[in-house]
């Protein structure tokens, strides 16, 4: 059974927003492991989209061991996992000082929201996230490895072609909440990690990256999405860049931030500009676009692939 401690006075309040569809197998896991939270002032939003399975029994049981007051079921738009958690980030009832996105198959570490605050705290007048690495489970709970440690600094260049963390690793301040809650709801967007990256990073905001894992993710078979280090999982990434995937994704991307400019910096405009003219030009003037917007990955496998998707009219 679930702890049931009661939240510590003077904690500031954490929202976690936990979307799920047809969970059974991992969710009962992955809400022990919210329960052991060594934070306590935390309050449970699960968003289900039309699950079939045993998900709303397991979900009404920890509702029934930890209180009404502290753990909230709502039926999500049933639009995808994306645009569940963004209904979550726009449901005004939803009131914290803090926002953390919460998938059904993963398991927290036990101070993976204090160490989140902690990190956070000194930021509170602009938008701001934290995220980190992810240690890597398999259906078992085995642990088979870790994300890939990134060492170039977060930025807004980067998010432009890049997701730099997993949604399951990110809190959010109140003012992150409210930037992403200006989405338009009918944008095209393509994960909600990459989002959170792009605007609170082109809107000035701190994106603060941990090296240290904060979650065990899980990979299975009915993954949305992969950890991305393997040797599979690379060729995967060429696949999709060969295939016009990468190339929708970015257009997507661009669309969405066009129709949220007002929340960018004057040199975050600019830089979407230079990308989206990038994407449009013949080759020569292709690449000195990109050099002059400055976009970067993290890695050199990254960096060689943005080079041949850029050379094949992939971007």
């Amino acid at each position: 059974m679930a702890s049931t401690a009661a939240p510590l006075e003077g904690e500031p309040r954490v929202a976690i927003l936990l979307t799920t569809y047809n969970g059974e197998k991992f969710l009962s896991e992955q809400l022990d492991s919210i329960a052991g939270q060594t934070h306590r002032n935390w309050v449970l939003f699960a968003s289900d989209d039309g699950s079939t399975d045993a998900t709303l029994d397991i979900l009404t049981q920890f509702q029934r061991e930890q209180g009404t007051e502290r753990v909230h079921l709502l039926q999500g738009p049933r639009e995808g996992f994306a645009q569940n958690f963004l209904s979550l980030i726009r449901n005004p009832e939803i009131i914290a000082d803090y926002f953390a996105f919460c998938d059904q198959d993963d398991v927290w570490f036990a101070h993976k929201i204090e160490r989140a605050v902690l990190r956070l705290a000194p930021h509170k007048a602009i938008p701001a996230v934290y995220c980190s690495r992810t240690r890597l489970i398999n259906e078992d709970g085995r642990v088979i490895g870790y994300s890939t440690r990134f060492e170039r600094a977060p930025s807004f260049r980067n998010a432009l072609v890049q997701s730099l963390a997993g949604a399951n690793t990110m809190l959010l301040n109140q003012a992150a909440r409210e930037l992403l809650g200006k989405i338009p709801v009918s944008a095209p967007v393509v994960s909600h990690d990459w989002i959170c990256y792009l605007l609170i990073s082109g809107s000035g905001g701190t994106v603060i990256y941990d090296a240290e894992p904060s979650v065990d993710y899980r990979q299975h078979g009915d993954n949305l999405m992969g950890a991305n280090t393997t040797l599979h999982d690379r060729l995967v990434r060429v696949r999709r860049m060969f295939s016009g995937t990468f190339r929708q994704w970015n257009q997507d991307n661009v669309f969405t931030l066009r129709q949220c400019l007002d929340s960018l910096d004057e040199r975050s405009r600019r830089t979407v500009m230079l990308f989206e003219d990038a994407r449009q030009a013949g080759l020569p003037r292709r690449f000195y676009l990109l050099k002059k917007a400055g976009v970067y990955r993290q890695t050199t496998f990254g960096t060689v692939g943005l080079i041949l998707a850029a050379s094949i009219g992939r971007l």
